[in-house]
């Protein structure tokens, strides 16, 4: 008989205890609401939030023991491999630095979006750290094994707990919890601590507060989420809200922004894709990537403000004198902003903020206004140069 029953995260119990409010997101059970969305939302932009995000797909790529190779040789090897399915310059990360980039298709399309690190430590210049998406896993996992076959090893971390602590008191609560040096980790970077057993810890979110994402064994789970969560400025924090903390701070949410149809050019993410592989044009799809890159995209992601309280959600259309020039792929509402906000793809040429719109809203044209993105400023943590 198929396995159809959700799985369960490794702190399932723990949840439990402080809600009720479960559903199945990407074959996992997870904790929609604690104390409710907009209160959640509202205690990690002027706190900090803990957000279970086991459900996604952490794991370590490495060349094989024995592989002979040494510091730079060893990461430019084992990088190499991993740029055979991404545009970034993952060769040219820095030891302890993390990258945002995509799996692209040969048509130039994102298959899906991942963060890639790689460690600080000397002894592991031939490993890196990739955490993809969690409809996505099962896929990208395939992909790398099949484009990279003997050459390195893929292990699964999807058996671990990952926590991701967020807000403007995280950095006060890590250094608390775990080791003060964590408040002076620069945004994008990777570490390990031999506590709580063994941490990976990156510097890093998907709410556009600053924090961290915390990898931890599943037998250490427990004991390092109550430690956070006995934290004053910790308060558990469910799904509901990881979605409209995401939507203010305007990042992609793969298989609603990002599609296999959809190209990195078009969704604003050009910044991903640094000078070393746009001038090699090695990666997939980079015909139509780099002539969007040059020539500019017909269609680009944009934030929308509805002119009225009718939120526009994923699948409405949006109007200019009667034609159809887009679609909104995300959207809600917006506690920071007090009203609904929404994000979507747009003909170039309505595309420059301030251009007035309209949203097919249960068949009624309701005006909107094309805004730029995020609608709430990011606070990552960026320690100024020579500090």
């Amino acid at each position: 008989m198929a396995d159809t029953e959700p799985k369960k995260l490794p702190l399932d119990a723990l949840w439990r205890a402080r809600t009720s409010k479960f559903g199945d997101f990407a074959g996992y059970d997870m904790p929609l609401q604690f104390e409710g969305l907009i209160p959640e939302h509202n205690w990690t932009r002027q706190h900090a939030g803990l957000f279970d995000v086991s459900h996604m797909g952490p794991s370590f790529f490495a060349l094989p023991k024995g592989h002979g190779l040494e510091g730079e040789e060893a990461h430019k090897k084992v990088a190499s491999l991993i740029e055979r399915l991404v545009p970034a310059d993952i060769q040219g990360l820095k030891a302890g630095q993390v990258r945002y980039t995509m799996i692209t298709n040969e048509d130039g399309g994102v298959l899906d979006d991942l963060m890639i690190a790689r460690p600080a430590e000397p002894g592991a210049a031939g490993d890196l750290y990739i955490v993809v998406n969690a409809g996505c896993k099962h896929q990208d996992w395939a992909l790398i094994e099949a484009a990279t076959k003997d050459e390195a090893n893929l292990v699964r971390a999807d058996d671990r707990c990952l926590l991701a602590l967020q807000g403007p008191s995280a950095h006060v609560v890590a250094a608390a919890v775990i080791d003060p040096a964590l408040a002076d980790m620069s945004f994008m970077s990777v570490k390990r601590y031999d506590k709580f057993g063994r941490l990976t810890i990156t510097r890093s979110g998907y709410t556009g507060e600053d924090g961290y994402e915390i990898l931890v064994r599943a037998e250490n789970a427990t004991e390092l989420a109550e430690a956070l969560l006995a934290h004053p400025e910790v308060k558990p924090i469910g799904l509901g809200a990881r979605d409209s903390l995401r939507l203010e701070a305007g990042l992609c949410l793969y298989g609603h922004d990002l599609d296999p149809t959809t190209s990195p050019i078009e969704a604003d993410l050009a910044w991903t894709i640094q000078k070393r592989r746009r001038e090699a044009k090695d990666f997939p799809g980079a015909k139509r990537i780099l002539r969007e890159y040059e020539l500019g995209p017909d269609r680009k992601r944009v934030g929308i403000r509805p002119n009225d309280r009718a939120p526009a959600r994923e699948g409405v259309e949006i109007m200019k004198d009667g034609k159809t020039i887009g679609i909104v792929t995300s959207g809600g509402f917006s506690p920071v902003l007090n009203g609904p906000i929404s994000m979507g793809y747009v003909e170039a040429a309505h595309a420059e903020p301030g251009h007035v719109v309209e949203l097919m809203i249960r068949g009624v044209p309701r005006t909107a206004t094309i805004t730029p993105l995020p609608f709430v400023p990011h606070k990552y943590h960026r320690p100024k140069k020579g500090t």
